[in-house]
């Protein structure tokens, strides 16, 4: 297939930039997209969380990644301030607007959102989407790797993650399907231990054991920018964009360009610690 269509986040239309910009030729070299994650964005662009105002926040973010014209965004996760409100979805729409006008947009749930409302806002039909029961599951192709965006909700507001089993087995099938081209995993929730980890994550290392194209892991839900692997698996933290829980930490979104053999990430850090604002970390796919 020559191009590959990425998804609409909308059936209304707010991402309606029209087919041809959203197709990118498969054979691309490289994808350039912009990650960001936990925007906690509130419903009251005032509210404010550790004095940083997310929707501010926002603002400055899209700013920034329209700069340098991605192929496609992903927000992996806590889209939502706390409970996951209707009106949360409808004011990240409103701010996210002027990148996603021209560029496609996808989403992960976090344990702050709301699977039902999150569906009311952006549609519950958009493209991309996998027939997994009750969660929302993306595929993306944008060229020289695959992306599969996971849902770790439980429900709203409530801390751990949990794909279940129905989600690990589409997972599981599907990659068996999918050893073409590199894969990256997308999921909020952290991988470790902790109480409010995920809490399936062994079986999910399990699963991507017998699965040599999984190249990394990119998630959020700790506030915190960090690099580690696993089985040679890159375990990517993305920082947040809404506000950090310890003032050592940055503030801001990832700009990452992927290719077949590895992929860069940049730090673009708005607020919080922003010493390390523009660092490259560059990293080689596993064989």
């Amino acid at each position: 297939m020559p191009y590959v269509t990425l998804p609409l986040l909308s059936r209304r239309g707010f991402l309606a930039a029209g087919a041809s910009v959203l197709s990118l030729r498969a054979a691309a070299s490289e994808a350039r997209w912009a990650l960001f994650s936990d925007t906690h964005v509130p419903a009251n662009a005032n509210e404010a969380y550790r004095g940083f105002q997310p929707a501010v926040n926002l603002t400055m973010a899209v700013r920034q990644a329209a700069k340098i014209k991605p192929e496609g965004v992903i927000i992996c996760g806590d889209v939502a301030r706390l409970e996951g409100y209707v009106a949360d979805y409808e004011a990240v729409k409103t701010l996210i607007e002027p990148l996603t006008s021209t560029t496609p947009l996808a989403m992960a749930l976090g344990n702050h959102d709301d699977r039902e409302n999150f569906w009311k806002g952006f549609g519950s039909d958009q493209k991309g989407m996998e027939p997994v029961k009750n969660r929302h599951v993306v595929v993306l192709d944008p060229g020289p790797v695959r992306f599969v965006l996971l849902d770790s909700l439980i429900k709203p507001n409530t801390t751990p993650g949990l794909l279940g089993r129905d989600q690990r087995n589409w997972l599981a099938g599907w990659l068996r399907q999918s050893t073409d081209k590199p894969v990256i995993v997308f999921v909020h929730h952290t991988l470790d231990d902790g109480d409010g980890a995920l809490l399936d994550a062994p079986r999910l290392f399990d699963i991507l054991k017998g699965a040599p194209q999984v190249k990394a892991i990119i998630y959020g839900h700790s506030h915190i920018y960090k690099y580690d692997t696993w089985e040679d698996v890159h375990l990517i933290n993305l920082p947040a964009v809404g506000y950090n829980f310890r003032d050592k930490d940055p503030v801001g979104w990832v700009e990452s360009v992927f290719t077949a053999k590895g992929g860069q990430f940049t730090l673009h850090a708005i607020g919080g610690n922003t010493e390390k604002d523009g660092q490259v970390t560059r990293l080689e796919w596993r064989s």
